[in-house]
């Protein structure tokens, strides 16, 4: 059979080429290419035992792991779509991406059996369950789940798959700027080239222009390169695929919670070259960490801390720097729906701005003016950074979102990234960061829209806007400017414990303010500007 740009095609050429190399860690687990390569075989084989096919959709709702790993690949063998599910989610959320995403399978922790008991009579597509162990005892039975470890016993290790496709389907899910997930639709072959580099990040050598060439782009001295991010997020989810598309390390961290002093021990530990984090919630930390404990760990195999998907502050880059003066480091601009779309280049033309990136055939600045067409901006105009070329097809089972977000210029589509940026007379862009109220917390996004709706559930809430105000450690927090009814009183855990019950953690309000009328224009809608400089006089506050 040819190959393809297919992930799975360039993944078992790798595995060819260095199979006895590393390729994962984490706590524990490790793996070389070879045997990931034959527990990717062995389950994609018990996949198609149990019906999953070509076009099939996947959800893989775990923790960091191995399993996470090879499940992903089995997908990719058998041209199922693995969908990542945030761990976070609670009911509600959790119900709407695994009917959003059409899923007939699952593979999941253990943990996570009683959140999917709650929903699944509500998702009877779903037929296949796979578990994975972890430190919790539930029954298995109950919904009918098989042992991870069990499903692949006694299956085959052969690579006697059909062939594939470079339009073969990676869908990632992503909060976006809209309330609940979206599934980004990216043929392989365009999230190869654009969230990847098309096998070029880690040798320099470009993209490949054969499928074929990936071997050529397979690192002489593999580079050990860790990604803190949990797999669940696009950040980790593309850079695992970068580094064993490699011929690298993957590193992953096993823990649920970021604690500086544990990864800076596992650098010296294993010997990391590359860290891999989002923006500032991740640096400072980090950074604290290396503070407190000056000298304690020999970190000389770091030479390159790389940020993606938030905020890398300059003065914590300094930070970084003055540890590590000889480091390499990065911030690069990206998302979901755009891959990585460059890295700034230090020089910000305006102070406010998140940074400067060239303009390109294929990178640009496209206006989004209410009732214009779409054209491309001109010298000192602003707009939205957008990228034409290797792009998505869209979002799953959203044709108008779709529409609003992929638009046509001078006879070439582009999508619209909505990130507000401007066209410098250098021909360099200025990016200003998301054009919409969407909140960026420490590389989470949040929709206020979302959040006001939780927080209306709880009885004392008559009205509620939601806005972001600055955080030093997560770039903005989730901030929440409430009307009470007449006669009622509300404390922020109070608030937080109601709105728990319909939404993740991370989007719960980190302050509130209490205020006799919540500001909106006359239409009804929410003035959100005024909320936002209410929230930051900070005269309304409460405990």
């Amino acid at each position: 059979m040819s190959m393809h740009f297919n992930l799975a095609d360039l993944f078992e050429k790798v595995a060819d080429t260095v199979p006895e190399r590393e390729a994962l860690v984490c706590g524990e687990q490790r793996a070389t290419f070879a045997q990931l390569e034959s527990r990717a075989n062995q389950m994609a084989h018990y996949l198609l035992s149990q019906g999953v096919g070509a076009g099939d959709h996947v959800g893989l709702y775990m923790y960091n792991s191995s399993e996470f790993i090879e499940g992903m690949w089995a997908c990719f063998k058998i041209r199922a779509v693995p969908v990542n599910v945030n761990y976070r989610y609670v009911k509600e959320e959790l119900l709407y991406i695994f009917d959003n995403a059409n899923m007939v399978a699952c593979i999941h922790n253990r943990e996570f059996i009683p959140h999917i008991a709650e929903i699944m009579a509500s998702v009877p597509d779903v037929k296949t369950f796979i578990s994975v162990d972890d430190d919790t005892d539930f029954d298995l039975d109950s919904i009918a789940s098989v042992e991870f470890r069990a499903a692949m016993a006694g299956q085959s290790e052969a690579r006697d798959f059909e062939q594939r496709s470079d339009d073969d389907l990676f869908i990632l899910y992503t909060g976006g700027t809209t309330g609940m997930p979206k599934g980004v639709m990216w043929p392989h072959k365009n999230v190869f080239m654009a969230a990847m580099g098309g096998g070029g990040f880690m040798t320099g050598n470009g993209p490949a222009e054969t499928p074929e060439a990936i071997v050529d782009r397979i690192s002489e001295f593999p580079i050990r390169g860790m990604a803190l991010a949990p797999l669940m997020h696009g950040a980790c989810w593309w850079y695992a695929c970068i580094q064993m598309l490699a011929g690298c390390c993957l590193l992953l961290s096993p823990s649920r919670s970021l604690v500086g002093e544990e990864i800076w021990q596992l650098v010296e530990d294993e010997k990391i070259n590359g860290l891999s984090i989002v923006g500032d919630a991740m640096a400072i930390p980090l950074l604290e960490a290396l503070e407190a404990n000056k000298d304690k760990w020999d970190l000389s195999s770091i030479f390159n801390i790389g940020s993606g998907g938030a905020v890398f502050s300059p003065t914590k880059q300094e930070q970084f720097k003055a540890f590590f003066p000889n480091v390499f480091i990065t911030n690069s601009f990206g998302s979901s729906e755009a891959g990585n779309m460059g890295f700034d280049s230090g020089s910000k033309k305006t102070g406010s701005s998140l940074g400067n990136v060239l303009q390109s055939d294929f990178m640009d600045v496209i206006t989004d003016n209410e009732g214009e067409p779409h054209r491309h901006a001109k010298i000192g105009e602003e707009g939205i950074f957008s990228r034409s070329g290797y792009i998505p097809t869209g979002y799953y089972g959203d044709p108008e979102k779709t529409a609003k977000t992929f638009v046509t210029v001078d006879g070439k589509m582009w999508l619209m990234s909505g990130d507000a940026a401007k066209l410098e007379e250098d021909k360099s862009i200025t990016i200003f960061g998301r054009g919409s109220n969407c909140i960026n917390t420490g590389g989470e996004k949040v929709f206020p829209e979302e959040v006001e709706q939780a927080l209306k559930c709880h009885d004392s809430v008559f009205d509620a806007l939601v806005v972001d105000t600055p955080d030093e450690r997560f770039g903005s927090k989730v901030t929440a400017v409430v009307q009470l009814r007449k006669g009622k009183q509300l404390t922020l855990d109070a608030l937080k414990e109601e709105a728990r019950k319909h939404i993740a953690g991370y989007k719960l309000p980190r302050e509130l303010h209490i205020v006799d009328l919540l500001p909106r224009a006359p239409s009804g809608k929410p003035a959100y500007t005024k909320a936002k400089e209410i929230a930051l006089s900070q005269e309304f506050i409460a405990s």
